[in-house]
């Protein structure tokens, strides 16, 4: 049986976040390092990313968010369920305790991200090809049914089921991390069966979880490949290819200024990081370009899977 090939889609996600996050993952993607970005339209950056984008012709879709900074709809920005008294989207974790305590209102989850969708088509000038959500909103319960409603309406093929083979086997990750990445899991794998309902598509194998940060490493992306490979449960003959798609979620970027940057708050910790400019520069070392061609894995974007 010959050796199966990857199409790995590699998304810089959060372009739009800063100037300084937009010109590393522009570097990263001209240097081979990533073949996809996910924008956020309600990012500080947001314009230039896209005129980036279109420059350099990068394959863009849309990083939808209902955790960090201003709502998109205006109509959302003075009253509604999704910010708090500043007037702000309740955060990461803010916004999954207001979600357990049924407090959102799903009508306006909707209506930000539609408005959300016509501000990437005003930015970009097409619709989205992808459409993930910005620190996993998108597969929340409620909001997956939501989220799939509005990519069915607008002809979005793909988005992010981000259920990582080999999670349960990575040491060097904190328990605390563990304990989010393994909810992360749960809800994904409850997101299933309603994007299918949609008709919605994904890759066969997400990887980015253990790989953030100061944990991406040419051998801990080596590993993460080698379960992608494992997890293909394809019948093929011996004539046949085995083909494998996936996709890798990454961060790259140069640290922020600590005033310049963000969705309306200024830009977090994440993002000021030294985090941002490692991921790049393991992206785009040259030992992993060659393992990429040693692997047979070809870098693609969603529109070629």
């Amino acid at each position: 049986m010959p050796q199966p090939r990857i199409m790995l889609v590699v998304t810089g996600d959060d372009f739009g976040y800063c100037p300084k996050r937009n010109q590393g993952i522009v570097d990263c993607f001209k240097a081979g390092g990533i073949s996809s970005v996910s924008l956020l339209v309600n990012a500080s950056a947001a314009k230039d990313a896209a005129d980036l984008a279109k420059r350099h012709s990068i394959p863009i879709g849309l990083h939808a968010n209902l955790s960090e900074g201003i709502p998109v709809s205006q109509s959302l920005q003075q009253a509604s369920t999704l910010i708090n008294e500043r007037g702000f989207f309740h955060g990461k974790m803010g916004f999954r305790q207001a979600l357990g305590r049924h407090q959102l209102n799903m009508e306006e989850v909707e209506l930000e991200l539609r408005h959300q969708i016509r501000l990437f088509r005003e930015l970009t000038g097409h619709l989205p090809h992808h459409m993930d959500g910005h620190q996993h909103v998108h597969i929340l319960p409620e909001v997956r049914e939501v989220f799939a409603q509005v990519l069915s309406d607008h002809g979005i093929p793909y988005t992010r089921v981000p259920v990582e083979p080999g999670l349960q086997s990575c040491p060097w990750l904190p328990v605390h991390l563990q304990k989010f990445y393994t909810q992360v899991e749960k809800d994904a794998r409850d997101s299933i069966p309603v994007f299918r309902r949609y008709g919605i598509r994904w890759p066969d194998v997400y990887l980015g979880l253990t790989t953030v940060g100061q944990n991406m490493s040419v051998p801990n992306l080596k590993r993460a490949f080698s379960h992608a490979l494992s997890m293909s449960k394809r019948d093929v003959s011996s004539s046949e290819e085995c083909v494998v798609t996936a996709e890798l979620m990454v961060h790259p970027g140069y640290p922020s200024h600590p005033q310049i940057g963000g969705c309306g708050e200024g830009p977090d910790d994440f993002s000021q990081s030294d985090d941002r400019q490692h991921e790049l520069n393991v992206l785009t070392d040259l030992s992993l370009l060659a393992l990429y061609r040693h692997e047979r894995v070809q870098l693609c974007a969603f529109k070629d899977l």
